[in-house]
């Protein structure tokens, strides 16, 4: 009787694996939050290889940027490549990699210079190799490529590129049909085969300006996989990873894990082993349908060590267990090369990033209550209107992207809140249009809240998609004419239709202004210092 691969891999784990762990093998405790790692006899190394894949995702370029992570700091690159290393040190067979979203929405450190810095700074760390994510399209086809590949930029001169291959299966080039990086790799550890796949979130288009992804399409994660495991198969390969920009979550413990990558991972081949997960910027460590699922937040705040056991025979996994570790500052000493290779780089902006802006009164958050409204959204679009003059604004909640600290607030911290120079662009819509558009915050896949400036609304969550906005007031206490047409700002992106925001595709008149960072530093300049922004009721669920 033919066995399926799955059943075929279950009963090697069951049958040789155990057999030889009990008899060959012993387990250290390690130090505090870490793996033990086994002591090997010479019968176990003979037959097994441990592997150990060390992985990050979406690290936005955030090499110098510390994060506050249940009152700790954590992140910045300096001691992400500490423990990376450290970990390294414990298993020399250990492959570096990353799931998309290395760079864009970046420091300025690192935005500031084309995100070079970053591809310097993982060519550093010796990374094996990585996949595209959304935000690796941000400045469109060809600069991404040039990241990659290497080339010339008018403002940065030459830049040899990324040291280490990137894989994307499902990211295709309009006119030649094919994909325009290879779809996979195979990494080679003590002579077994490893594949890595790389796919790339399918609704980047949406998300993305449309210039980012001219030329390119994009398609079906789950049959680019199963299409990439084939011809894996058919060179020998049995030791499958996927490189995946693909959103999911799980309690730390492994239970309830959901998100997209959960259904590819239903969808996918047996023969995958491991899929790393990115995006949604979550905690992930779970098995579904056989394989282990991993995602460990972002901006290097945390790292995936996934430890695997190859069967040097069938040079499949048989083994395989992940853990998510926080990059806690005050448990490791920074790694000194990397600390110079950042201040390298702050120096060069540093005239630009210190300029002081401003002092706010107190942290000013993107933390949306109940209703979805946020201090800091509030502050943003009322910048935004003010510098366009209009009637209405509105931002996208994603294109927040950090707080404004309590304290002098300098232009680097403004830019880390805003830092994909969108511009303003003014348009005329009814109040019809505005109706439909508020209203399209909820999608069926997920909810995404507009911030906005100048009016206020109810909504109520037991209507229908489609249908959840119930009054829309004007400043004045009346109620917005469906008949009347009325000015409104949004920036670039949500012109262009992002995020499934169609009905500013309609609007007319339209006037390109400056850019939504120059508007938000002019707009904190004028306000009486220290300023301070609060959430007001603008938008109010009933229910």
């Amino acid at each position: 009787m033919k066995l399926s691969s799955k059943l075929v891999k279950t009963t090697v784990s069951a049958l040789a694996l155990s057999a030889a762990l009990s008899s060959a093998s012993v387990f250290a405790a390690g130090q505090p939050g870490h793996l033990g790692k086994k002591q090997q006899t010479n019968s176990y190394s003979y037959r097994y290889i441990d592997v150990q894949l060390l992985g990050i995702n979406d690290f936005h370029g955030q090499l110098d940027v510390t994060r506050n992570v249940g009152g700790r700091a954590a992140g910045r690159a300096d001691y992400l490549a500490a423990y990376l290393k450290q970990r390294e040190r414990e298993n020399k067979n250990t492959l570096l990699v990353h799931a998309g979203d290395a760079v864009g929405a970046s420091s300025p450190v690192s935005a500031l210079l084309q995100d070079e810095p970053t591809i310097e700074f993982l060519n550093k760390l010796g990374f094996d190799v990585g996949t595209l994510g959304n935000h690796e399209f941000d400045e469109g086809v060809d600069e991404m490529l040039r990241l990659i590949n290497g080339g010339t930029h008018p403002k940065t001169g030459y830049f040899r590129g990324a040291d280490f291959p990137y894989v994307s299966a499902n990211v295709i080039d309009k006119k030649t049909g094919k994909p325009i990086l290879p779809p996979y790799v195979i990494k080679k550890v003590k002579g077994i085969p490893i594949g890595f796949i790389g796919v790339t979130l399918s609704d980047t288009p949406s998300i993305v300006i449309p210039s980012g992804v001219a030329g390119v399409a994009f398609t079906d994660e789950a049959e680019a996989i199963n299409e990439a495991v084939k011809q894996l198969k058919r060179r020998g390969v049995r030791a499958i990873v996927v490189l995946a920009h693909n959103p999911g979550v799980s309690n730390k413990d492994g239970s309830n894990a959901s998100g997209e990558i959960v259904d590819i991972a239903k969808t996918v081949d047996d023969e995958v082993d491991v899929i790393f997960a990115g995006h949604n910027h979550a905690y992930l460590n779970a098995e579904v349908d056989g394989k282990l699922l991993v995602q460990s937040y972002s901006y290097g705040t945390a790292f995936s060590d996934v430890d695997l056991t190859i069967d040097r025979r069938t040079k499949d996994v048989v083994a395989k267990k992940a853990e998510i570790v926080t990059t806690y500052q005050d448990s490791i000493k920074p790694d000194p090369k990397i600390t110079k290779f950042i201040d390298k780089y702050e120096a060069k902006v540093s005239p630009i990033i210190n300029q002081v802006i401003g002092t706010a009164k107190t942290t000013i958050s993107t933390e949306q209550n109940a209703s979805g409204e946020s201090a800091l959204g509030n502050l943003i679009a009322d910048a935004q209107r003010t510098a366009m003059k209009t009637d209405f604004a509105f931002m996208n909640s994603g294109g927040i992207r950090a707080n404004i600290e309590q304290g002098e607030v300098t232009w680097g911290e403004l830019y880390n809140v805003q830092p994909f120079s969108n511009q303003l662009v003014k348009m005329t819509l009814t109040g019809e249009q505005i109706r439909k558009l508020l209203n399209q915050q909820w999608q069926s896949n997920q909810t995404r809240m507009l911030q906005i400036s100048g009016l206020i609304y109810t909504w109520d969550a037991s209507k229908p998609i489609g249908d959840k906005v119930v009054d829309i007031y004007l400043p004045n206490g009346a109620k917005l004419d469906p008949n009347a047409e009325y000015t409104v700002t949004a920036n670039s992106f949500l012109a262009d239709g992002g995020d499934n925001f169609t009905v500013f595709t309609e609007g007319k008149s339209r006037e390109v202004g400056p850019v939504d960072l120059e508007a938000l530093i002019h707009y904190i300049q004028q306000l009486p210092q220290p300023f301070d922004a609060q959430i007001e009721g603008r938008i109010q669920q009933l229910r």
